[in-house]
């Protein structure tokens, strides 16, 4: 009897957890949301730019936080921050000719410095040197150039004087026991409402916003989660003043199935298409060029060319979306470095963003043939074989016997004669030099 009751209880349990799992803050059906991000799914690769007070110290964008700096040792960046030669509209052609499509700018990060003029602070941009809203400017540039646009904005303020103090704070304590007394004054109600009013400016104040990242929730022992932000109802704020924006997972509420639009698994590659709940959910990795998001003057560990492509081709080869950051400086120019990786981007986007654009993981039945990763673009029915390890004339497909109508390189549309094999294969006759791009290309137009 007793294990019977326990085992009742147990199923209870889970299905009260299922339930949980299923709640959900609108009324939207999966395929209005499906349509709602048809175009973020297609798209695939976005820049990611992240620029604020942290560019002057420029030694990462946690500078603050990771040097324990405080507000009056901080504030000669406010006083010298000056991007006299910030021109957007050259970012935005940057970012296109990368092959990017859409792009999401910090407007606030955790420093509280807010590239946009609200009317809630005195800590932004118009206050500065530059007198200009850094937003408004950069929204204009990048719609003129096609692109979609973005927010970021961080829920996280070290600088708001009614933000409590947490073990991310500049002003953290050595001793837990001392939290108590650094927070006294402090009420994170007002913040909470600094917060809300913030995002609403964002959300009405530059016409047709496409996505916002909010970052970023740590619950826990002196940490914050949903109830410190007011989630549930910021997030229906933002999905009420912007209905086709597309929000990320930020905000402590795994709860709701529809309380993110989107995972993003930052600074990794995933192993496989990410889950939640039992169901593949839509996904971004956020990736650096180096190991900071801001700009960082002295950092030496900058990814190369073909290591960037693999992050972009993997991601999709897995269902997911590359959004790659670059960390402006100061002036307000892209550093030379980041450039140089654009252009190297955008050579091999130029010839190969067919296997890119509209593009996902290839169907399960098909094997993925050693050195290479699949994409697969599921309209037109073409499947891409990406060659991380360009092979010697011969290459086999496993199992593709029947399976395809035609072959042929990407980047020049040349032919590529293909046999059968008495195991079933497909074999790919490949010229000996290896073409002249940095990870070629097979498009197979399958039947």
């Amino acid at each position: 009897m007793k294990k019977i009751t326990l085992g009742i209880l147990t199923l209870l349990l889970l299905m009260l957890g299922q339930l949980e799992a299923q709640q959900k803050l609108s009324t939207e059906t999966d395929a209005q949301k499906e349509q709602r991000m048809a175009w973020w799914l297609n798209d695939r690769f976005g820049m990611f730019i992240h620029w604020g007070l942290y560019s002057l110290p420029a030694r990462h964008e946690w500078v603050k936080s990771n040097e324990r700096i405080t507000d009056s040792a901080y504030q000669k960046y406010f006083d010298n921050f000056n991007p006299d030669l910030y021109n957007p509209r050259e970012w935005a052609r940057m970012a296109k000719a990368a092959g990017m499509k859409y792009a999401v700018l910090t407007t606030k990060h955790h420093e509280g410095f807010c590239l946009f003029d609200s009317k809630f602070t005195e800590y932004k941009s118009t206050n500065t040197a530059i007198r200009k809203d850094l937003v408004k400017e950069w929204v204009e540039a990048f719609r003129a150039e096609g692109l979609k646009v973005g927010f970021y904005y961080s829920l996280i303020d070290w600088h708001h004087p009614d933000y409590t103090i947490d073990n991310n704070h500049p002003q953290r304590p050595k001793n837990p026991a001392d939290y108590d007394k650094l927070n006294k004054g402090r009420d994170m109600a007002k913040y909470r409402t600094y917060l809300h009013n913030q995002v609403k400016e964002l959300m009405t104040n530059y016409g047709k916003i496409d996505i916002l990242w909010l970052d970023f929730s740590f619950p826990g022992e002196h940490g914050k989660d949903h109830n410190d932000w007011g989630s549930e109802e910021l997030l229906k704020m933002v999905r009420k003043l912007q209905p086709g924006i597309i929000v990320d997972d930020r905000l402590d509420l795994n709860n709701y199935d529809d309380g993110f639009d989107f995972v993003t698994p930052e600074q990794y590659k995933v192993s496989e298409w990410p889950m939640r709940n039992g169901k593949k959910v839509h996904w971004e990795t956020c990736q650096t060029f180096s190991g900071s998001w801001g700009y960082y003057r002295d950092e030496t560990s900058w990814k190369d060319n073909k290591q960037l492509l693999v992050l972009l081709i993997e991601s999709v080869s897995k269902g997911g979306n590359l959004l790659l950051n670059v960390g402006p400086t100061s002036r307000g120019l892209f550093d030379y470095r980041a450039q140089k990786a654009l252009a190297g981007m955008g050579d091999w986007m130029t010839v190969n963003s067919r296997a890119i654009y509209g593009c996902t993981q290839a169907p399960a039945d098909i094997q993925r043939p050693e050195n290479s990763l699949l994409t697969y673009n599921p309209v037109t029915k073409r499947l891409y074989v990406h060659l991380l390890d360009y092979p010697l004339q011969r290459f086999e497909l496993p199992g593709m016997k029947g399976k395809i109508k035609y072959a042929q390189f990407l980047h020049d549309g040349s032919e590529i004669k293909m046999r059968n094999t008495d195991k079933g294969d497909v074999a790919l006759d490949l010229p000996v030099l290896k073409p002249n791009v940095e990870i070629p290309v097979i498009e197979l137009v399958l039947e």
